[in-house]
């Protein structure tokens, strides 16, 4: 699913007014009745006080629009003109006239109004701001977003939580509507999956409006949101003659004293997703146990007994995962180095791969090219340098990965993949993944994806979506806290199986916090 930016979501609008030969005020009509509708399948007529905040905009309009329907039907509302400005949109006018005709004058805020009162039980309708906002709202009109947030009522954004802009962090945090669920027309908004202001969001559903479906097709977006129709298609079924080399050979190169468990859960990872075979290359140290543990796996070792002092791959692997558990002595250091200048098969780097890379910045020229780099933020901000918002971090992130041609996959509730100037968000996972060992199983189910053919952008993407789905079907079982890393390994074939088991995707998929 594409993610829009502002400009692009206002030319689809005009761009569906034109083709279908419409009013701007008979649209925002449709996307009103979208908000009423879902609010009423809900509510069914449940005496609730429903409190309407409409700013003076065409979100305030759709705000009006709903109040109107809200009240044709017999609920109890309330509604206040948040009045920010002597302008406003003509649609905006046209809907308070029409909601003044059926009976309903609302209540004007400005900045010497008393705020007004807001149960815990009331339902707050958010329609101050929209995806329009360019500056910060003023000091009375943050200190009402105050208010409604320390009401604790549910909050109901439309489209987008008033006070967040969507193409930049917030000018002031505590002036952003905390809301319950923001109901999204047509696309989901980028901001919903960025640390920086995705805290403000805690649910989300999209809206379809009905928006020119040729210009939503055929318009390029910077990023996408990946659920299951657009993993779907990468998936490269296997042929009834095949055998263990069509689906390449993969090498995991790790381990130190006291961390082969890393290269154990990298390499169980990288079998489970179907890599042909597996080669562990590690300490001495760590010999026994990692045949006992993973005995499909082959292990090669240095000739070091607790680290990587040099790494020697009598053939050409399908692909290199490298750095976990690896840690960063000095010989370690070297080994690293002297491997990238030797092989030009891709790698899947991550943990202390990447720290070293870090250190040691002159070394990234050797890394092949369309390796994978997956980095957790602080590894990110070692490696790109520091960033004053997640705006700009992606940014960074995009020239960073073009300039060494790279597949970059920056981790988190939403972890983004950035390749060739776009980044693919992904929609799986859950706070359970948070747990030692998570990032080792991913790297060993993208090395295995690579191995298998997939491309280093599909590998990544699918791996991302995969390895957070088997974290989800894990924790429906085992819950948040107790979900392990090995839990997540021994859900990847039901993760594959449930892409094709379910049905697609629906835009209603909520995004969580």
């Amino acid at each position: 699913m594409k993610i829009f930016t502002a400009r692009q979501i206002y030319e689809a609008d005009k761009s569906t007014i034109q083709k279908e030969q419409i009013k701007s005020h008979e649209l925002m009509e449709r996307a009103a009745t979208q908000l009423f509708e879902w609010m009423h399948s809900r509510l069914r007529g449940t005496q609730v006080n429903i409190k309407l905040f409409c700013g003076i905009g065409n979100n305030g309009g759709d705000g009006l629009v709903l109040a109107r329907k809200l009240n044709e039907h017999g609920y109890s509302i309330k509604v206040y003109v948040v009045n920010y400005s002597d302008k406003r949109s003509e649609d905006f006018l046209l809907n308070l006239e029409r909601l003044k005709d059926g009976k309903v004058w609302p209540d004007f805020i400005n900045a010497e109004s008393d705020l007004p009162e807001i149960s815990p039980n009331d339902i707050v309708v958010d329609a101050i701001f929209g995806i329009g906002l360019n500056r910060a709202p003023d000091a009375w009109v943050g200190n009402l977003i105050k208010h409604i947030n320390s009401s604790r009522a549910f909050t109901l954004s439309v489209d987008v939580p008033s006070g967040l802009p969507v193409d930049r962090g917030p000018w002031e945090p505590s002036y952003v509507v905390n809301s319950s669920y923001v109901l999204s027309f047509q696309v989901p908004k980028l901001v919903f999956f960025l640390p920086e202001t995705g805290v403000y969001v805690n649910q989300w559903e999209i809206l379809d409006i009905g928006l020119d479906q040729d210009y939503m097709i055929n318009t390029e977006t910077d990023f996408e949101l990946i659920g299951r129709p657009e993993v779907l298609p990468m998936y490269r079924p296997r042929l009834k003659f095949s055998h263990k080399g069509t689906y390449g050979h993969s090498v995991i190169v790790g381990g130190s004293y006291g961390k082969i468990g890393a290269v154990q859960l990298a390499s169980n990872a990288c079998l489970s997703i179907g890599s042909g075979l597996v080669t562990a290359f590690i300490p001495k140290c760590g010999y026994d146990s990692l045949q006992t543990a993973v005995p499909e796996v082959m292990v090669l070792t240095g000739s070091r007994e607790k680290n990587i002092s040099g790494i020697e791959i009598p053939f050409e692997p399908s692909v290199v995962g490298i750095g976990v558990g690896i840690g960063q002595d000095d010989d370690t250091v070297s080994a690293f180095g002297n491997f990238l200048k030797r092989v030009d098969s891709p790698m899947v780097i991550d943990a202390d791969g990447l720290n070293i890379l870090s250190q040691n910045p002159e070394m990234l020229k050797d890394v092949p090219a369309l390796s994978i780099l997956t980095p957790h933020p602080r590894e990110l901000e070692r490696l790109m340098g520091q960033w004053s918002s997640d705006f700009e971090k992606l940014e960074k992130a995009k020239a960073f990965a073009a300039h060494y041609n790279l597949v970059l996959v920056i981790k988190g509730a939403h972890t983004i993949t950035i390749y060739n100037g776009k980044g693919y968000v992904n929609t799986t996972g859950n706070p359970g993944m948070a747990t030692a060992g998570s990032g080792d199983v991913l790297t060993g189910m993208i090395t295995g994806l690579v191995a298998q053919g997939y491309s280093s952008v599909e590998a990544a993407i699918f791996g991302v979506y995969l390895h957070g789905l088997a974290g989800d079907l894990g924790v429906s079982s085992k819950g948040y806290e107790a979900l392990k890393a090995s839990n997540i390994v021994e859900h990847i074939g039901n993760a594959f199986s449930d892409v094709f088991r379910q049905p697609e995707m629906e835009q209603k998929e909520s995004g969580q916090n």
